[in-house]
């Protein structure tokens, strides 16, 4: 039996907004195993985005629980939760979120240096060769195409071999062919080093490369088009 790396018990999300508390999820339990590539997918407010940054610990849960990598991420308090995922986790936004005043080299090698990596900067050149950017190290991400600047983000998030990969619509800015391409790299990831994938997208070509796909409805999951997505 697969191993699970990341399970969702009864997790619900509630936020303040101006005319008082909002229900983003609700009682939402979901196991996940390693090395699964997992698509979340669902109408704009469906509360994709935000059961990714639970998975993360980047949004804290108001009731259930998140165990990720064998930790309870709603015990923790900030500080365990940032060396977890300096650790496990990488994120890819579909921004990108590149530091501007960072050449791509620096980007990708800035993970690394926070982990120790006594060779940060050489192991980030060796990912952006792999993502074919091995002549625009020395660039600024404004001198960059979108494309480009996605395929740094993704060698950052790569670098350190993450667990645990979470995608929110990382080919969303991206042209067809130019996302064809981040979506090789994605599952090459995984192909390569057994990286867990979690990824919200409205591409449904991306979608129907993941092992499985689960459909967000209304803050929860809907369980018809579930079990259509895992037959």
């Amino acid at each position: 039996m697969a191993e699970t790396i990341i399970s969702l018990k009864d997790v619900s999300l509630t936020l303040s907004g101006n005319a008082g508390p909002v229900d983003i999820l609700h009682n939402i339990s979901l196991k996940i195993s390693r090395g699964e590539t997992l698509g979340l997918v669902g109408p704009s407010g469906s509360g994709k985005s935000s059961l990714l940054m639970l998975m993360g610990g980047l949004e804290a849960a108001t009731g259930g629980s998140v165990i990720a990598g064998g930790q309870d991420l709603t015990r923790m308090n900030e500080d365990a939760l940032a060396r977890f995922r300096r650790k496990h986790l990488a994120v890819v936004f579909q921004s990108f979120h590149l530091i501007p005043t960072m050449t791509a080299l620096e980007n990708v090698a800035t993970p690394l240096e926070l982990t120790g990596s006594p060779d940060a900067f050489a192991r980030a050149s060796a990912e952006l060769d792999a993502v074919g950017l091995g002549a625009r190290q020395d660039h600024y991400p404004a001198q960059l195409s979108g494309g480009e600047q996605q395929r740094v983000a993704l060698a950052r998030a790569a670098a350190p071999r993450p667990d645990i990969l979470l995608a929110d619509e990382p080919t969303g800015n991206l042209d067809e062919s130019t996302g064809q391409g981040i979506m090789d790299l994605l599952f090459e990831l995984r192909d390569n080093h057994g990286t867990t994938i979690i990824l919200v997208t409205h591409a449904p070509e991306l979608a129907a490369k993941c092992d499985r796909v689960i459909n967000l409805r209304d803050g929860r999951i809907d369980p018809d088009r579930r079990a259509r997505a895992a037959e």
